[in-house]
């Protein structure tokens, strides 16, 4: 594993001195870019823990995902995952309605 952490290392730095990138930072941000758009279910299970720990909304994981809000909403019934809705208070809701009618 440590022969092989040295190669990526070595080819890493290679690509900077190169003039390829600017940082070894940029090269692992590409890859991960990369990684991402070859392997749509990474993509997919990352939305779906951004979601769960409530860093990112319901649309921005769908978006994060590559997919719309409904299939994403779809994708996350099929894994089991249930979607906390929040509501206003059902006073603050009659006030409203009452505002209006």
């Amino acid at each position: 594993m440590e022969a092989l952490t040295i190669g990526v290392d070595r080819k890493v730095k290679a690509l900077v001195n190169a003039g390829y990138y600017s940082s070894e930072l940029e090269v692992i941000k590409d890859a991960i870019r990369s990684l991402f758009r070859e392997n749509a279910e990474l993509k997919v299970n990352a939305a779906i823990e951004l979601y769960k720990e409530e860093e990112v909304s319901l649309s921005k994981a769908a978006e994060m995902a590559g997919v719309t809000t409904i299939e994403f909403k779809d994708i996350l019934s099929k894994r089991g995952i249930i979607r906390e809705i929040e509501a206003r208070p059902a006073v603050e809701m009659d006030r409203k309605l009452k505002k209006y009618l």
